[in-house]
């Protein structure tokens, strides 16, 4: 789950602007040969105010980065090793020693650059994406996972509204319930990409510098045992090291926070990690639409549901018929078996987004939860 920032949404209105011309009064000249009489000329009227854009929904503060003294590749890598050391000592009250001497241990890992540099695979259409998630093996492995859980899960669904379905096909998806959390060494991916990886070095650097606050807090967590994915994601829900610290969840009371294999605490920090970034009690997540005829192609910027409903009606795109409704949403193009499929996504879509930026990401997520819960997912 590693965040990347989108364009914010700003309202605009457009507003029509008159000029007026001053000048000093001065005698009339005569009066003119009589002409024929000249026409008015037409007033143009005023532009419409455009309707204005709703706001983006909240979110919680950008995670630190670290400073460019441990992350300029410029610097020799001792000088950068000892400016993260300092960094993060004097940022999370960590021992120095204790920094360093486990710095010491850390691997650099080529596998990871490999991965983590090598170019982007073709995008999948969302008609060959789908299928990745919605099949038999993971509907059926959901909804036994979902009827093992049932009641804690309904407990989280109780305290914070955010559906157990929902958390069930997060850990669906992100790690095939719980089977597939990744080989890693935790510290030695984010060690790899802080030190060996510019482009995204101040991110990387800022989670190591984070999973070290984190050890220190939760003492259960051993940093060398700890494993994840190459980009240094752990556990069942696979949190950063950053959305551990800020947004797990104590789920049964026993005075720790472990996402690595605890299921209380899983279901309660992914549910947490909903709410703080939005989630809406009861709310929407998304509604099949369609377009009118003629309509031209609408791609907005991001994912925020900035766009009322009349706006998109406006541009041609409408909730199908029986579909929810609400107030703002952003529209989706998408790719399937028949043809172009056109979605409108709301605030719990946008939430869902949060997790990972592909709104295909988060309409399987959608879809995959109304499978494991028996709803009829559009």
């Amino acid at each position: 789950m590693i965040r990347r920032a989108f364009a914010r949404f700003s309202p605009v209105v457009l507003l029509p602007f008159a000029l007026a011309a001053c000048a000093t009064q001065a005698t009339p000249p005569p009066p003119p040969a009589a002409t024929a009489p000249v026409a008015p000329t037409p007033q143009t009227p005023p532009t419409a105010p455009a309707e204005a854009l709703l706001p983006a929904v909240p979110q919680p503060p950008e995670r630190p980065v670290a400073p460019p003294a441990v992350t300029d590749p410029a610097i020799p890598l001792a000088q950068r090793i000892d400016a993260f050391v300092d960094y993060t000592a004097q940022a999370y009250g960590v021992d120095p020693q204790l920094i360093r001497a486990t710095l010491a241990k850390a691997e650099y890992k080529q596998s990871i650059i490999d991965a983590i540099s090598r170019p982007a695979e073709k995008v999948r259409p969302w008609r060959d994406y789908r299928p990745i998630f919605m099949n038999d093996a993971r509907i059926s492995g959901g909804k036994a996972f979902h009827a093992e859980n049932r009641a804690a899960l309904d407990r989280i669904t109780a305290q914070t509204g955010v559906p157990g379905e929902y958390i069930v096909a997060i850990i669906g998806v992100e790690t095939s319930y719980g089977r597939i959390t990744g080989n890693y060494r935790v510290l030695d991916a984010l060690y790899t990409l802080a030190f060996w990886h510019p482009k995204r070095a101040p991110f990387f650097a800022g989670e190591l510098a984070q999973l070290f606050a984190l050890v220190k807090e939760e003492p259960q967590l051993d940093i060398l045992a700890l494993k994840g994915s190459y980009a240094g994601a752990m556990g069942m829900g696979q949190f950063m090291p950053s959305s551990y610290r800020n947004w797990a969840k104590d789920g049964d009371g026993d005075g720790r926070r472990d996402l690595l294999d605890h299921k209380p605490d899983v279901f309660a920090s992914i549910a947490n990690y909903f709410v703080v970034h939005g989630w809406q009690r009861g709310g929407p997540v998304v509604a099949r639409a369609t377009r009118a005829a003629g309509a031209a192609d609408f791609t907005p910027d991001g994912l925020d549901p900035v766009y009322p409903l009349p706006m998109l009606a406006a541009k041609g795109y409408r909730p199908q018929a029986g579909q929810p409704i609400a107030d703002g949403a952003t529209l989706l193009s998408l790719d399937g078996d028949a043809g172009k499929e056109y979605w409108l996504g709301y605030r719990n879509f946008y939430v869902i987004s949060r997790y990972n930026h592909s709104p295909m990401y988060s309409l399987a997520v959608h879809q995959l939860a109304q499978a494991i819960g028996d709803s009829a997912a559009p």
